[in-house]
């Protein structure tokens, strides 16, 4: 196949990548505690068969997540909490502990403090929370009440400086590593983040994807015109 097919293509295909985180990013964009994703491009090197100068091609082998913080919005909702600065949530999942910055919980059957979909929200100690009846408050170290007297405290954590923060899906992350308690924290109660994704920048963003997917289709369709062309000159 001629080489500017070869190189055409990857672009094509890290750019379907993109198209794809760009759309996820919109549809996300008014998901609590979401955090924006991007794709990562790179040259790859490749040799020819024939020897020539090596041919470079686009590379889209990872995603870049933008870690700013969302603004703030209130709720009422008294398990609703949002984290002012740095520092995830722990919370408990099948596949481990994972962290998210999404901070709207409920009280489920058991009493335990849980994620919309179940998960156990997990203290300073790494343990699962248990409310007790009764008006519930929170500090803005994490301590927790129920009419006046403390039961717990969330735990609110960093990845250490030698661990790899890694998106898993939706609002959560794992950690290739260890974390460590957050520095200084500020929670807020009745009050979530928000996800950091601008709209307007991302629709944006999709318009010049789009067009240069539109280039790149337009480059293949004449490269195959020309191909065409000549074989059927060759075959005369």
């Amino acid at each position: 196949m001629d080489n500017a097919i070869y190189a055409t293509l990857t672009r094509q295909s890290g750019l379907m990548k993109e198209m794809e985180v760009v759309a996820n990013n919109i549809a996300n964009a008014d998901t609590t505690g979401y955090r924006r994703q991007g794709v990562v491009f790179s040259e790859y090197v490749a040799a020819t068969e024939t020897g020539d100068s090596p041919l470079s091609m686009a590379w889209a082998h990872g995603r870049l997540t933008d870690l700013t913080a969302g603004g703030t919005s209130e709720t009422g909702a008294p398990l609703d909490f949002a984290i002012e600065g740095e520092g995830f949530f722990q919370i408990q999942t099948p596949a481990g502990v994972q962290l998210t910055r999404a901070g709207s919980f409920l009280r489920n059957g058991e009493g335990q403090l849980v994620t919309p979909d179940g998960m156990a929200v997990l203290d300073i100690g790494g343990a699962p929370i248990a409310v007790p009846d009764g008006a519930v408050a929170l500090a803005s170290d994490g301590t927790l009440s129920a009419n006046g007297a403390p039961f717990a405290q969330i735990g609110v954590v960093v990845p250490a400086a030698d661990s790899q923060l890694l998106h898993t899906s939706g609002t959560r992350f794992s950690v290739e590593g260890t974390t460590e308690p957050a520095g200084e924290i500020a929670l807020a109660q009745g009050r979530v983040e928000s996800s950091n994704v601008d709209s307007v920048t991302e629709i944006a963003r999709m318009v010049a994807v789009q067009r240069a997917y539109e280039l790149g289709q337009s480059l293949l369709d004449r490269e195959d015109e020309r191909i065409r062309n000549v074989i059927s000159t060759l075959s005369q």
